[in-house]
């Protein structure tokens, strides 16, 4: 069985985005996951699966999610393995020692072409940084993400994908609950 690391995209922020994480997880085992844990109250999943086909799982998800929680919102696989190096990957070593929640992790659902990236580099016009390859980006917002003008949208806007951010504690700490025994 392969271990995943689920995310669901923008859930309890407001009125029509909440989901319990004991329903979810509930789900999740009603579909046939096995070891579903959940971490923290922002959609944030573990769980494995023989399931091989990430693209097709996220949709079977989705729809499920759809189905039986009433909210349509994306959901985000990666394998523990790509999880971890992505924990490895870590562009910002510092900055996730000194101010892990000013580093996220932006996982995003395509691979942005190389155009996009510098796209993104030319619109910040704050003090952010990004580094970005493959289906994520490592971002430090060292003035915090709430007055910052590198906002979700304009990441999406010009990578062409949608994505969902998690801050550097729950990227390590999914990291542990996807490597743990």
């Amino acid at each position: 069985m392969t271990v995943y690391v689920g995310l669901l995209r923008a859930v309890n922020l407001g009125r029509g985005t909440q989901v319990r994480m004991e329903d979810l997880r509930a789900l999740l085992s009603r579909m046939g996951f096995a070891g579903v844990q959940s971490l923290l109250q922002s959609g944030n999943v573990v769980f494995e699966t023989d399931d091989r086909n990430e693209r097709a799982l996220e949709k079977r998800i989705e729809d499920r999610i759809a189905r039986e929680l009433g909210l349509r919102t994306d959901f985000f696989v990666r394998t523990g393995k790509e999880w971890s190096a992505i924990v490895q990957g870590n562009p910002f070593l510092q900055e996730a020692k000194a101010a892990p929640g000013f580093l996220v992790v932006t996982v995003l659902k395509e691979t942005p072409l190389e155009e996009g990236w510098r796209d993104l580099d030319r619109a910040i016009s704050g003090r952010e940084r990004v580094r970005g390859g493959g289906r994520h980006a490592y971002i430090v917002y060292p003035d915090g993400q709430g007055r910052s003008r590198l906002t979700p949208a304009l990441i999406e806007k010009h990578l062409k994908t949608r994505g969902t951010n998690r801050n550097w504690n729950t990227v390590t700490k999914l990291a542990a609950l996807s490597s743990a025994p």
